[in-house]
């Protein structure tokens, strides 16, 4: 698989069950450090809440992952979020879903429904985008080949990361991964290119 789903920007959703309110917030991210400031900055923004639960999903293999109940029974927010996630096959996205009690317990299976129910509003408001996963390399060649390397950029429609013409010319090229061993095949019948391995 080389490509994955995930949300183009952040979205909001709300539950109401039985007094107690709920609001869910879907936030594009790609590293645990981005999760853990979004998981602060909503605590302290909602610290009148009684409950901040989350879920987060990170990486196009969807390895990367963990479910956070913040107080409540164990499995019955956390776990919930995650499950909306994993059934719109979503990742680098976290979900976090705000509780304001109403005074009214829920129990377990209640709080399940409310939490799957604010996660999947706030997935329902997002736009779902398709991206790529995509591979870098880096070569070296003399000047006299830039024609080579350039005719076989154009025909193979890489993005150009970075070009630098010193003796020797640099360049550092993205591709989509499926895409990626046809476009070093061809780099590698360039005379005197080599590749800098990262």
């Amino acid at each position: 698989m080389d490509s994955y789903k995930t949300i183009k920007a952040t979205s909001e959703g709300t539950y109401s069950e039985k007094r107690s309110k709920f609001l869910a917030f879907a936030i594009p991210v790609t590293t645990v450090e981005e999760v853990k400031q979004y998981v602060a900055e909503y605590q302290k923004k909602y610290y009148d809440a009684r409950h901040c639960c989350y879920a987060y999903m990170l990486g196009h293999e969807r390895l990367d992952f963990r479910a956070n109940d913040n107080g409540e029974p164990s499995g019955t927010a956390g776990k919930p979020i995650l499950g909306q996630i994993n059934s719109n096959e979503l990742t680098n996205i976290l979900i976090i879903v705000v509780r304001y009690f109403g005074g009214i317990k829920l129990g377990t299976s209640g709080l399940i429904v409310a939490y799957k129910a604010a996660a999947a509003e706030a997935i329902a408001a997002a736009e779902i985008i398709e991206k790529t996963v995509d591979e870098e390399v880096t070569f070296m060649f003399e000047y006299p080949f830039m024609n080579d390397v350039m005719r076989i950029v154009k025909e193979e429609q890489p993005d150009i990361i970075s070009q630098g013409y010193d003796t020797d010319c640099s360049m550092t090229l993205r591709i989509r991964k499926d895409s990626m061993p046809k476009l070093r095949a061809r780099l590698e019948k360039v005379e005197t290119l080599s590749f800098v391995e990262e």
